[in-house]
């Protein structure tokens, strides 16, 4: 029998459960929007830290002055553990790629700083060093994100170049080598995460110690980066434009092109897209201040 006090308790239920709902929703939201999207402890440690070259084509890591501002790096680091799954999955592309790039190369610091001691010991002279018998350093979980336990690779492999479509990234990415590509003085942020990489992708093209066109007369030769041979495919899909090293060469000749007599020949040997790639030897020291 529907009384009026059945009536009231159904729409009492009814009212709450609602009210529960729209709760929990606008929790959500607001969860989403305490994200700071500008990274502002994290771009202000990064200008304190890195160093640029005086032909402004490399920067390095002062990692003894960041050792001291372990607790500073730490409470980024913390902010990136706490996002959750469903709190990403709110955000738009270029604030998704933005956060994973500097969760890599934030954690990509923690993981030197972790073992700095190792280091100026003499102990470890490269990442690489602080692998295991049987694990590289870019495969120790030593991280949370997203509520479970990571490692780099997992960045690298699972989510940046799986979820993206967007080869750049390879000249983003920092893993704490010198022939690694420069680790940028700010935080990568969504309002301008296309012109970060644009100019990340020129500075790393224009340090002929990393990648250069070579000239002998009217023939050449690119000599790039290891990168470029490891990751080669993600330059060949039609991403961004790219569906060959040579395409990528192409647009971005003009940080290729040294400003001296064998420019004009530079120029004609790229726009060719016809001559030989080899590949450099990988320099994995670590890029701290003192390998300038």
């Amino acid at each position: 029998m529907h009384t009026p006090f059945n009536q009231v308790k159904r729409l009492a239920r009814y009212t709450l459960t609602t009210g529960s709902l729209l709760l929990s929703l606008f929790s959500m939201v607001l969860h989403a929007a305490d994200f700071d999207h500008s990274y502002n402890n994290f771009d202000q440690l990064l200008s304190e830290v890195v160093q640029m070259s005086d032909d402004k084509k490399q920067t390095r890591v002062n990692y003894q002055q960041l050792s001291v501002k372990k607790d500073t790096l730490q409470t980024s680091l913390s902010a990136f553990s706490d996002v959750s799954k469903s709190q990403y999955d709110e955000w738009d592309k270029q604030q998704q790629l933005s956060f994973l790039i500097n969760a890599y190369n934030g954690f990509t610091l923690k993981l030197i700083i972790d073992n700095w001691n190792e280091f100026k010991q003499g102990n470890a002279k490269s990442i690489r060093d602080l692998g295991s018998l049987f694990t590289t350093p870019w495969e120790k979980k030593f991280f949370t994100l997203f509520s479970e336990k990571h490692n780099l690779d997992d960045i690298e492999h699972e989510m940046v170049r799986k979820w993206f479509k967007e080869p750049r990234i390879h000249a983003a990415l920092v893993c704490a080598a010198v022939s690694c590509p420069p680790l940028r003085d700010e935080a990568f942020v969504s309002s301008k995460l296309t012109a970060q990489l644009d100019s990340q992708m020129q500075l790393f093209l224009a340090d002929n110690s990393r990648n250069e066109i070579k000239t002998n007369g009217q023939k050449g030769e690119a000599s790039l980066s290891s990168i470029f041979k490891w990751y080669r495919g993600d330059f060949e899909k039609g991403d961004e434009g790219f569906n060959s090293l040579f395409d990528l060469l192409s647009v971005y000749s003009d940080a290729l092109v040294e400003g001296d007599d064998s420019a004009q020949a530079q120029r004609n040997i790229i726009k060719s897209a016809d001559y030989p790639i080899t590949f450099k030897d990988y320099d994995w020291r670590l890029n701290d201040v003192a390998n300038f």
